[in-house]
């Protein structure tokens, strides 16, 4: 199985769900891939945001060697699943995919179960708190992907 992450840039949100998605994958002993992407290029190369890697080695998921890309229109085929961190992600990764792509597009929140929320929101708003917050959502939704994958 192979997921795709998709944000705006891939420098927090999309990064981080690739990393937490490996670490629970590998816990997990699931045979599985993941890598992320933005809608938009312009941090091509950039490391994740320095907030997103405290958070996610606070609790001992390490995102170091990730670098941000663009969402590809290879991808559509190259992954079994892409996930949007939110609906307007969603949106464009729908407009984007090709007729006949075999990826399956879905929005991340769908798999976290009792969940009222549908997006996960930008970190940069959410002040001190607002990468654990995150953090915390896009755990809840990769637990989700994991569980699916699982019973597949």
């Amino acid at each position: 199985m192979r997921v795709l992450f998709v944000c705006t840039g891939n420098i927090c949100r999309s990064p981080t769900a690739e990393a937490v998605f490996r670490h629970f994958a590998a816990e997990a002993s699931l045979d599985a891939e993941a890598d992320s992407a933005g809608i938009r290029g312009f941090h091509f190369g950039a490391r994740p945001d320095s907030r997103s890697v405290k958070a996610a080695a606070a609790r001992g998921i390490d995102m170091s060697g990730q670098r941000a890309r663009k969402v590809d229109l290879a991808d559509f085929d190259t992954f079994d699943l892409i996930v949007a961190l939110d609906r307007g992600h969603l949106r464009r990764l729908e407009r984007l995919r090709p007729a006949g792509a075999q990826a399956e597009v879905r929005l991340l929140m769908e798999f976290a179960g009792d969940s009222d929320l549908e997006d996960v929101p930008d970190p940069y708003y959410g002040g001190d708190g607002g990468f654990e917050h995150t953090l915390d959502l896009i755990e809840a939704g990769v637990r989700g992907i994991i569980a699916e994958i699982r019973n597949r």
